[in-house]
């Protein structure tokens, strides 16, 4: 895209399916804006592109040295263990994640050979829509086509978090539940949210990632937003970065000719 000699493209993100960043070229100069990223493969939707530029816009949604992700191999076997134990008590598995990206990562994720897998009906529309893009899933099938009465205690359930203490998660017996996200990484977190349980599994980068990110950039200027800027925007300047919050933009930290494209 051509706008006014500015040109303007999309790369992958590596957030959920569709997620991109935008890579933005005036007279040489190149901006790249992240939006939500991870550099962690995933099934379910294209990997993290990284991008030569001047300027990098970063998320830091984990900016903490502190956030540093399990393998994701690692997690998955963690869930499989947590449902064998479940079935040999007699209880269904109920997981808990963000219905849009990280339910579908999930599914992806699981084995089917262990058991039935069911799909909150929230859940199962996005999973549909990443269906039609292509994206390939075990099988399962939507909780609102299970007809009662119903043994729940060999299958795992895939639902969002505003659906746990509701009526439908009544409705399955016996359960043992939890919480996927990566803010079951700090201490304490997954029971202030209600979940006894958690699994650590983003789909954010880590302290790690987002450094590794920046410096795949090749970026000597660096803007960080939307989470832990300072921890971030500190080591990025110690390493020789000019880096600073976003919102310090229009501070007069660097104003550069790629603004006044176009005005």
């Amino acid at each position: 895209l051509n706008l006014k000699g500015v040109r303007v493209s999309l790369h992958p993100a590596g957030h959920i399916l569709g997620s991109a960043q935008v890579r933005i070229e005036y007279k040489g100069e190149v901006w790249v804006v992240s939006g939500d990223y991870k550099v962690a493969p995933d099934k379910t939707c294209a990997t993290f592109e990284p991008i030569r530029c001047h300027t990098f816009i970063t998320e830091a949604t984990f900016g903490k040295p502190s956030f540093v992700w399990p393998d994701q191999q690692q997690v998955f076997e963690e869930i499989h263990d947590w449902w064998r134990a479940n079935q040999k008590a007699d209880r269904v598995s109920i997981l808990y994640a963000y219905a849009l990206g990280k339910a579908q990562r999930i599914h992806a994720g699981l084995n089917p050979r262990m058991g039935p897998i069911y799909l909150h009906p929230d859940v199962e529309q996005l999973t549909l829509e990443y269906r039609l893009a292509g994206v390939e899933f075990p099988r399962s099938t939507s909780t609102r086509f299970a007809v009662p009465p119903l043994d729940w205690s060999e299958s795992i359930l895939i639902a969002p978090p505003n659906a746990h203490g509701t009526a439908w998660s009544r409705q399955f017996g016996p359960a043992n539940v939890a919480f996927v996200s990566g803010w079951c990484l700090i201490p304490g977190m997954t029971q202030r949210r209600g979940f006894p349980h958690g699994f650590i599994l983003s789909d954010h980068a880590d302290w790690n990632e987002l450094l590794s990110a920046v410096t795949a950039t090749g970026a000597e200027r660096v803007f960080v937003t939307h989470g832990d800027e300072e921890p971030l925007v500190k080591e990025l300047t110690q390493r020789g970065l000019i880096a600073a919050p976003l919102s310090q933009l229009n501070g007069g930290l660097h104003q550069p000719s790629l603004f006044r494209a176009g005005t």
